[in-house]
């Protein structure tokens, strides 16, 4: 096949290792021809750039693809796609992100190519403006109707474009986020090891959270449900892994609680390190208020780690309740420390939640996975025009 790939910007994020992870499976195992479209990477994030430049297919920079709403430069993006799919000429085209999925469904649609989207959140979500919510409805609703199936990383995602009315059921295909899980099944270097290099000692119980230190995600809530915690077991720590405009903040709000010296900023580190820092810990959290479904939630299971999440999007896919954790109220507090609480005072239910999780969704979550179901896709809707044409 030849399939190009668009996605707004290549940070180190969910949506865009899982779009990296399909672009260097379909080249390296199905000898597909491969095209990654992407804007400019900025940002505290961290970029995947280097590494898909040492994938050995095609990469391409659109100079004005950004992530910020611009109508002079959305639309000079837009002639800028169609430009370099005209050239790449591919049999079909795999949208990701917002800006990325509607601009370039519009640039597909003029050139009649085949296209899919996937959605790895939703556009329209909580925290918008209600301006924006709308707009980006009205948006989604008149990309659908210019691409041939839209693929969704959970259930979850598809329920709520659904009920948004962007387009009916049947149009609908979930794909699970894929990874590489072989590292989270082994670590790299022993646990003990990475614990000590964090200063963090063997009777400390580590609570970790991977995330951007950034709105959204919900690490405010994990600071104030902290105090309770600590309190009832002096042991605990909480490693925080990324970075962030809002690491002062929370820094500072740590401090006024008294928690400092029970809280570790691991910093941006590579992907490749995410897994060890896993390994080191002993509960794996996540309070994200919007998310489609959190990579580090089958990641943390697959570690064999239980998992605390709030009950948003598609986290209870795999945060089932007394079988791999605990799904909490968005934004709440008193039931996140409780929870938090449990874990920490039970070895023994922290050790069955995540061998559970293990069982059930490392075959699930692995990339070659994911590459083989979107290639079943792809292929369903190149025979499906074919069968139109004739």
């Amino acid at each position: 096949m030849r399939v190009a790939h668009l996605i707004t910007r290549m940070i180190i994020g969910g949506a865009q290792q899982n779009t990296l992870y399909t672009v260097e499976d379909q080249f390296r195992d199905y000898h597909d021809e491969v095209s990654l479209l992407t804007g400019p990477t900025e940002g505290p994030e961290g970029t995947l750039i280097p590494r898909a430049e040492q994938g050995g297919f095609d990469l391409r920079i659109v100079p004005h693809l950004t992530r910020s709403i611009s109508p002079w430069n959305d639309w000079r993006a837009y002639r800028e796609l169609i430009a370099e799919l005209r050239d790449f000429q591919p049999d079909l085209v795999h949208t990701h992100s917002s800006k990325a999925g509607i601009l370039g469904r519009a640039a597909a649609w003029h050139l009649k190519l085949p296209t899919v989207h996937t959605i790895h959140g939703a556009a329209f979500h909580f925290g918008q403006s209600p301006v924006h919510y709308h707009a980006y409805i009205a948006a989604e609703k008149w990309a659908a109707r210019r691409c041939d199936r839209l693929i969704s990383v959970c259930d979850a995602m598809t329920d709520q474009y659904v009920s948004a009315g962007i387009a009916t059921r049947d149009r609908y295909d979930t794909v699970y986020s894929g990874m590489e899980v072989e590292p989270f099944l082994t670590p790299s270097r022993p646990p003990e090891e990475v614990r000590r290099e964090l200063g963090i000692a063997p009777e400390h119980i580590v609570i970790g959270k991977v995330a951007r230190l950034f709105h959204l995600k919900g690490h405010k809530y994990l600071i104030e449900a902290a105090k309770q915690v600590v309190e009832a077991q002096p042991q605990v720590r909480f490693l925080l892994v990324g970075d962030g405009i809002l690491r002062a903040e929370f820094e500072q709000r740590i401090a006024e609680l008294g928690l400092s010296e029970h809280f570790i900023f691991a910093g941006l580190v590579p992907p490749e390190r995410v897994p060890e820092l896993i390994h080191a810990m002993d509960i794996v959290v996540h309070t994200s208020v919007w998310e489609g479904l959190a990579r580090v939630l089958p990641q943390g299971l697959i570690a064999g780690k239980p998992v605390v999440s709030y009950d948003v999007d598609g986290a209870r896919e795999v945060v089932i309740p007394e079988e791999t954790g605990y799904l909490l109220p968005p934004e709440s507090i008193e039931p996140l420390s409780q929870a938090l609480m449990e874990l920490a005072a039970d070895p023994e239910k922290r050790r069955r939640f995540g061998q559970t999780g293990r069982e059930r969704f490392t075959d699930q979550f692995r990339h070659e996975t994911m590459t083989h179901r979107l290639r079943e896709i792809y292929q369903r809707v190149l025979d499906e025009r074919k069968e139109n044409k004739a």
